[in-house]
């Protein structure tokens, strides 16, 4: 499927994920002249393993910076712990879409509050799902990888994925983001698919130059 030019430069959600850890503040300045905004994977141990960022982290985080701060929430009871995260500092919320009937309770009760609200895909979600959501959020995040798992190789389905969701998605203000396997050889593969943003880890973080890594990706 062919994509049509993209006229706006690539969304950088920065996933904080890759950043040292032990210095998180100084990352989050070396990176924030280049991030449009800083995605924070949370989770409750049962969605995936991995916990992640946590309420106190992003309050704290919250702080440091005025970037946009994307929690992605992979949680089987997102509802529990949605306000936490608004409550910290959260611009940004996405649940998986995987969660069934919750993921509206969380939408609409982050929207009324003021906060931006989307979904995630897992690689096995059909794509087409989408089409019938695009009036009702503001962001879709395309898993390429499976989540909870770091470094691991984009998904051979995952531009194909990009390419139909951005069909779906055409002319309704929905951002498209790219998330996982994000490398220098894959990101212009997923902008050609449609991806209107990415969500950069290893990428940007452990760049020697970031700026030229900024400068690099918007300019795709």
């Amino acid at each position: 499927m062919k994509i049509a030019p993209l006229a706006a430069p690539l969304w950088l959600d920065v996933s904080l994920w890759s950043a040292d850890l032990a210095n998180l503040e100084r990352d989050i300045r070396r990176l924030e002249p280049f991030a449009d905004s800083f995605h924070l994977d949370a989770a409750d141990g049962h969605y995936v393993r991995n916990l992640l960022f946590f309420p106190d982290l992003v309050a704290r985080i919250r702080q440091i910076t005025a970037k946009p701060l994307h929690v992605h929430l992979f949680a089987t009871r997102p509802m529990d712990l949605a306000p936490l995260f608004l409550q910290a500092g959260a611009d940004w919320l996405t649940v998986p879409l995987e969660t069934g009937k919750r993921v509206w309770q969380v939408v609409e009760w982050a929207q009324n509050r003021g906060c931006k609200a989307g979904v995630s895909l897992e690689l096995d979600t059909p794509v087409e799902l989408v089409r019938g959501l695009r009036r009702r959020i503001q962001h879709v995040v395309l898993m390429g990888t499976p989540s909870g798992e770091k470094g691991c190789a984009l998904d051979d389905r995952a531009c194909d994925r990009l390419a139909e969701a951005s069909a779906h998605l055409e002319g309704a203000g929905v951002l498209l983001l790219a998330d996982g396997g994000i490398r220098r050889d894959t990101v212009p593969l997923l902008r050609a698919s449609g991806a209107q943003g990415i969500v950069p880890g290893s990428l940007l973080c452990g760049a020697e130059d970031p700026g030229e890594t900024c400068q690099w990706l918007k300019s795709l």
